[in-house]
This record gives C-alpha cells, structure tokens and sequence, in this order.
C-alpha cells in the first residue's frame, strides 16, 4: 500500500499513540485503503511485595481507539476542509490475543492484508454494477 497524505495523518496518529498514553506498545499495523489493522499492547504496573500497586490512571482500549480516530479525523478534516465529518465508522473490532501462536497468527495476517486487497469485495476494482 502507497499512503497518500490522508494515510500518512493516520500513520503519524498511530506512531504518536504512546506519547499520549505510556502505557500501551504498538505492535504490527497496516492501512488499507478502507481500514486498518493494529495490535496495541496494554501494560499495567503490578505491586510487588509489600508496597501497594502505582495508582495511576490507566486508559482502556476503548478511549485510545477514540483518541485515534478524534486526533487521526481532526487532521484529515483540517487538510479537507471539512470540520466535523465523520471519517471512521462508528465501532471497531477488537480481540483479546492470549498466547504467542494467536499474536504471530494475527501479525501475519495483518502482515497479509494488502496481499488480498486485489481480490477484496470491496475493493473499488472488484465492485460490479447490476443493470
């Protein structure tokens, strides 16, 4: 996938990610022309010992998604000149990866990704028009 401007606000909302939340880690991602793909590691700082757990404030997947896509869709409206529309579907999908074997499956297949776009039914290429 070549990335053109829009794609590279994305990126760089991406790669900017940790320096607003220091508690995650970005693992594989890919943008496609309709989507992305990403694995964000959350880390937690866990007690030891007799001393309490650090008490600061951890944010859950769901807020960093939204920082995301409200940093990412501020930027593209801005170059668009378009404030306030909408720029990514309302949801996301998320999965819990629990071992190795699922976390290098899910890399690969984000690593695949732009392989299939060629024959993805979305892909503008592939759309047929019924008369």
């Amino acid at each position: 996938m070549k990335l053109n401007d829009l794609g590279k606000i994305v990126d760089k909302c991406w790669d900017d990610l940790p320096n607003h939340y220091p508690h995650i880690e970005l693992d594989t991602f890919v943008i496609m022309p309709n989507h992305i793909h990403g694995i964000i590691m959350l880390h937690d700082d866990v007690g030891a010992g007799l001393k309490p757990a650090p008490t600061r404030k951890r944010h859950g997947l769901p807020e960093i998604v939204r920082a995301f896509k409200t940093f990412s869709s501020r930027h593209i409206n801005q170059i668009r000149d378009t404030t306030g529309t909408p720029v990514w579907q309302r949801n996301y999908y998320e999965h819990v990866i629990r071992d190795e074997t699922s976390l290098n499956d899910i890399r690969q297949y984000i690593i695949d990704n732009p392989l299939r776009w060629e024959n993805d039914e979305e892909n503008p290429t592939n759309i047929t028009v019924q008369r």
